[in-house]
């Protein structure tokens, strides 16, 4: 039995598929779209079928740069090491370090 995941894979899938064919037939044969009436010149089809692509790639990596210069910006920093350092050995002292040697396992023999 198909899930629906495995659906809505297999129609990205296509669409993609079909997106790429259709891609690249424009750009070494944008006279089909002269033909059907959509452009009048081969040039300027060609010139946007490259545009675009390049635009939205370019659009997608600015906006992720904004995101983590973002995410940086309103992030507050890490402790520094010798606050934890210190908060570790403060936590320790109050616990009680355990003994050296009180705790041994049952198959260590001592020599």
């Amino acid at each position: 039995m198909v899930s629906k995941d495995q659906s809505i894979g297999g129609v990205i899938f296509i669409v993609c598929v079909i997106l790429a064919i259709l891609y690249v037939v424009t750009l070494f044969y944008p006279q089909w779209l002269i033909d059907i009436g959509w452009a009048r010149d081969a040039g300027t089809v060609q010139f946007w079928v490259i545009a675009v692509p390049v635009l939205i790639a370019f659009v997608a990596i600015m906006a992720i740069g904004a995101w983590i210069g973002w995410t940086m910006a309103t992030t507050p920093p890490p402790k520094p090491i010798e606050e934890i350092t210190s908060e570790l050995e403060e936590e320790t002292k109050k616990e009680g370090a355990p003994k050296e040697g009180a705790e041994k396992s049952e198959g260590e023999t001592s020599k």
